[in-house]
């Protein structure tokens, strides 16, 4: 399971919303590279940047923050918010995004996700759940789609996953949704990264030892998102890094064991 680190940008600062509530920020840092550096330096393999304003307003203010990430950092960048068309989408990627997280979108215009899925580039399509059903435009919106009815619309359209985000427990530290995520893994076969709640190291273990058997094989998460506990050093990157290694490794035992019983 990869460990995501995530730099949330609101007028060029790093922020952490209190569930989703643009009135509720806590302000981390006015340097989103220096934040970048500072999280690859510990390990991080991917990273995961939200633009805030732009989710809000589809207008994509932080756009050259960025491209400034992109460029200071030798890790994948994955970044959503505000992405509501193809031309959206190839701005991100011509200044070095990865992958890029589709979320209003994905329920308002379907045919954007798998029009630029089919295209080769790296889609995943963002999910922020309140009470079960999606919400969008910065979370400030509700749908009538449930979580599982919204992955579902995109299992034939080659995306490269899900965030699935809490939008309750997101930015609370109180510990992630294990029984709703592991509803999510047992309903579809699109790869799904956690987003919300993790405050402790035993949150990662807990989510890392999710495992979903059924006829379609057996799954895990794919990763998960964690911005607040790092910047109020509930934890670090390389003792998160560390607990998710050993983690798979204690499990990888168990099931070696079980087969040779």
């Amino acid at each position: 399971m990869k460990l995501y680190p995530a730099i949330d940008l609101k007028e060029g600062q790093c922020v952490r919303l209190y569930q989703g509530d643009y009135d509720q920020k806590t302000v981390y840092g006015d340097n989103p590279v220096a934040q970048a550096q500072a999280f690859v330096a510990e390990g991080a393999k991917i990273l995961h940047l939200v633009d805030l304003d732009a989710a809000k307003t589809g207008e994509p203010t932080n756009r050259s923050t960025i491209a400034d990430v992109c460029k200071a950092v030798d890790v994948p960048v994955q970044v959503g918010g505000g992405v509501r068309s193809v031309a959206s989408a190839e701005a991100l990627f011509s200044v070095g995004v990865s992958r890029v997280v589709i979320g209003t979108a994905a329920v308002e215009n379907p045919e954007l996700v798998s029009e630029l899925a089919s295209s080769g580039h790296q889609i995943v399509v963002g999910i922020d759940s309140r009470n079960g059903y999606a919400a969008t435009h910065g979370w400030t919106e509700a749908s009538d789609l449930s979580t599982a009815e919204l992955a579902n619309r995109f299992v034939e359209a080659g995306v490269a996953g899900l965030v699935v985000t809490d939008i309750g427990r997101d930015g609370t530290q109180q510990g992630p949704d294990v029984e709703g995520l592991s509803a999510l893994l047992a309903a579809t076969q699109i790869p799904v990264i956690a987003s919300g709640g993790v405050g402790a190291v035993a949150d990662l273990v807990e989510l890392a030892k999710i495992d979903i058997s059924d006829s379609g094989g057996s799954r895990q998460l794919a990763g998960v998102i964690v911005g607040r506990a790092l910047y109020e050093g509930s934890f670090d990157v390389k003792e998160a890094l560390a607990a998710l290694d050993s983690a798979v490794f204690n499990e990888n035992d168990r099931d070696s064991t079980k087969a040779g019983d």
